[in-house]
């Protein structure tokens, strides 16, 4: 399993690679969805905490204080971007394709016991692979931040896609139970349309959970476009804002259809 993590990270990478290529230095300043952060910004976010997990020593540069950093990690990460700002997008991709061939390289060599190390993920405690499968969602995430800001769509259906985009349905139950507050005996069902194809229903019981056979009447109903689904779940677009707009259509319960759409944001 570790090993197709590894692949679906190179996918990614690569696709980042061609996407950025042939970039002006006005495009790489471009403003994306993430507070404070252009194109290029996004790819020093990645060179940064692919460097330190490749075992790169900390650097020393210490960003200003911006009021988009809320926390010790987004402080962290804003050093490794801020230390590449005044550099040419050019330069900054040519670090970032040295760097991912050398963490290929290293993470193909790699053991069972390499990868079954423990690791502090950024979603607590886990193994070196937990980390990996995480690494694959925030570069396709980050990705989709750049391909929304230059009008470049694409990568949005494939293995990193599909890696992505189950992740963050794992965290549906959640956000049905937890915070949309869905009643026992509630259900909901979850189509996405594309280019990912999903279609589930959490139900509520003693708690919320994915139902292992479909649902013939759910509650509520949201159906939405994956690449809406990741807008909505990163936090890049709030999804009450997409429901009224219609990219995230309800129909049933629309109390309950509103409430999961507006806590669609799980992004950690």
């Amino acid at each position: 399993m570790s090993m197709v993590t590894v692949d679906k990270l190179g996918l990614v990478w690569a696709s980042i690679s061609t996407l950025c290529r042939d970039l002006t230095e006005e495009q790489w300043k471009t403003a994306t969805e993430c507070p404070g952060w252009t194109v290029q910004d996004q790819i020093s976010h990645l060179i940064g905490t692919e460097g330190m997990l490749g075992g790169k020593p900390a650097g020393t540069h210490k960003a200003p204080t911006s009021e988009h950093v809320h926390n010790p990690m987004g402080a962290m990460n804003e050093d490794h971007v801020d230390e590449r700002r005044a550099r040419p997008g050019a330069v900054v991709l040519a670090e970032f394709d040295e760097l991912t061939a050398e963490r290929l390289l290293q993470l193909r060599r790699a053991t069972a016991e390499d990868f079954g190390k423990a690791a502090m993920t950024p979603t607590g405690p886990g193994t070196m692979a937990d980390f990996l499968h995480i690494r694959v969602m925030d570069n396709w995430v980050h990705e989709q931040d750049i391909r929304r800001a230059l009008g470049r769509p694409g990568h949005q259906s494939g293995p990193a896609a599909e890696h992505s985009i189950d992740r963050f349905m794992s965290g549906m139950p959640m956000v049905v139970g937890k915070r949309a507050k869905a009643a026992p005996g509630a259900s909901v069902r979850l189509v996405l349309t594309g280019p990912v194809h999903r279609d589930g229903a959490v139900v509520v019981g003693e708690r919320a959970q994915w139902s292992a056979a479909p649902v013939d009447a759910p509650t509520t109903t949201l159906r939405m476009g994956s690449g809406t689904f990741v807008a909505a779940t990163t936090g890049r677009q709030p999804g009450a804002a997409l429901a009224e707009q219609g990219r995230i259509i309800v129909s049933g319960d629309a109390q309950l259809g509103g409430a999961v759409a507006a806590g669609l944001n799980i992004m950690i």
